[in-house]
């Protein structure tokens, strides 16, 4: 059997939720690595999570598929894989999985990495190969050029006696552009003369091979002159815009809303934590658990609209969406069920989910489903909003900040903790008559708690 019948591709796996596209972040591996099976080899991004793909083959990477930056499409090629020599595979190490073989993509690990800051994300150039001398195989010099035309790096021209040198790591260019190393000075020990980590890592302690340092794409992002900084679209940015864009084109919202004195309701979170301290209740907790009662007595909120089936469908739980502010832009990670928590499994649930939106720990699946959105943007020092509907759910409630106002009680002026709630509703499931009835419903019970013990 040839090289080229036993090369094995493998393409972008379905990434599961309707998501078609992936952004490369970081290669794990190089080309002329050795990886078995299930060894993740690149992390990429998705409209949803960062993920770790693993591969499901062993053997010797002789191509990788895209630079860091780039969006591959979904069942496009990634990373090419050569078996190695001797035979075949071990036991237990099968090249090929079940799973890749039906077109399940049910192969991902490890969500969310933490790794942030788009700065790191952006489209690198292609480098110019310059030539270096260098004893490799015929097999091997074949190999690197079939690598090199796959990733669409170029050659400059180079002394026909000898190859040119070969870059095709992003982390190997990074690490050689950050330390000020010239590729074209290094020997590279890989397949065909790939420049490898270790053999950048070993020209650092040659001075020789120190230049000035090359400036980061990602810090002069401006164009010639005129001081603009441009941020690509791409990744939880281009999700958030599209999702919110097609809110706008086909949700007719309208925006109601109330002040309400919440005095009350933080008398109740006091004293409810007062009596359960290793179990506190927030004040968010309570708010979800009063749009609950909400959404049970006016569940025309709790619902979308299927527009090519011309209906609305009320849904049976009260999938709760959370706004969340990440440092990869708004996600709303969904509490399913969220009708069957107690109020203190509700706390609880809503500080681990926010907790992990906020790291990227979340799977995809995690931030779809929704059927209501809480959003709490009084966190921002903000009194009100008119919040755009979190597609293709009904309705949204806002809750702006607490803090002190005068309030007229029991015919006399007081200072009191008051709030702004605010309900973006989708005028095509209900009237005003519904929209003012539930968030009247949750300006009573915030204003006089024991409503809520009442209604539940």
């Amino acid at each position: 059997m040839t090289t080229v019948e036993r090369t094995q591709v493998f393409l972008l796996p379905d990434l599961g939720e309707g998501l078609s596209e992936a952004e490369i972040v970081e290669w794990r591996v190089a080309v002329g690595d050795v990886v078995t099976v299930d060894q993740s080899v690149v992390e990429v991004e998705t409209a949803k999570a960062v993920v770790d793909v693993p591969c499901p083959y062993a053997g010797r990477v002789v191509a990788l598929h895209g630079a860091a930056g780039e969006v591959r499409p979904v069942g496009q090629p990634l990373i090419t894989i050569v078996p190695l020599d001797g035979g075949d595979e071990p036991a237990g190490h099968a090249t090929y999985r079940e799973e890749e073989r039906a077109g399940s993509g049910n192969v991902l690990i490890g969500y969310g990495t933490g790794h942030g800051g788009a700065t790191r994300r952006r489209r690198r150039p292609r480098l110019v190969l310059a030539p270096e001398p260098t004893d490799v195989s015929p097999a091997d010099a074949a190999r690197a050029d079939a690598a090199r035309a796959d990733v669409g790096v170029s050659a400059a021209p180079a002394d026909p006696r000898s190859p040119a040198a070969l870059v095709i790591s992003p982390i190997v260019r990074r690490l050689a552009r950050e330390h000020g190393v010239d590729l074209g000075t290094v020997r590279g020990t890989g397949p065909g003369g790939v420049i490898r980590r270790a053999d950048v890592e070993a020209a650092l302690t040659a001075p020789a091979a120190r230049l000035a340092a090359v400036p980061d794409p990602h810090v002069a992002l401006a164009p010639s002159g005129d001081g603009d900084v441009i941020v690509p679209l791409t990744g939880v940015r281009k999700a958030i815009a599209d999702k919110l864009s097609r809110s706008r084109r086909e949700i007719p919202e309208v925006t109601i809303w109330v002040d309400v004195d919440a005095t009350g309701l933080l008398e109740t979170r006091a004293a409810i934590n007062a009596a359960t301290p290793d179990a506190p209740v927030s004040i968010l907790a309570l708010l979800a658990r009063i749009c609950l009662s909400g959404l049970r007595r006016f569940p025309q909120l709790n619902a979308r609209v299927d527009t090519e089936g011309q209906r609305i469908v009320q849904s049976a739980g009260v999938h709760l969406g959370i706004a969340a502010q990440t440092d990869r832009g708004l996600l709303v990670p969904v509490l399913r069920d969220a009708q069957r928590l107690t109020t203190a499994e509700l706390a609880a649930e809503l500080a681990a989910t926010t907790a992990a939106a906020r790291a990227g720990n979340l799977p995809p699946a995690r931030l779809t489903g929704g059927t209501f959105t809480l959003n709490n943007y009084g966190v921002f020092g903000v009194d009100g909003s008119t919040p755009i509907i979190n597609h293709p759910e009904a309705a949204l409630l806002g809750v702006g900040r607490i803090v002190d106002k005068p309030w007229v009680v029991d015919g006399q002026l007081a200072v009191r903790k008051v709030t702004q709630l605010s309900l973006t509703f989708d005028h095509r499931v209900c009237d005003g008559g519904v929209a003012g009835g539930f968030l009247r419903h949750v300006a009573d019970c915030v204003e006089r708690p024991a409503m809520l013990i009442a209604a539940v």
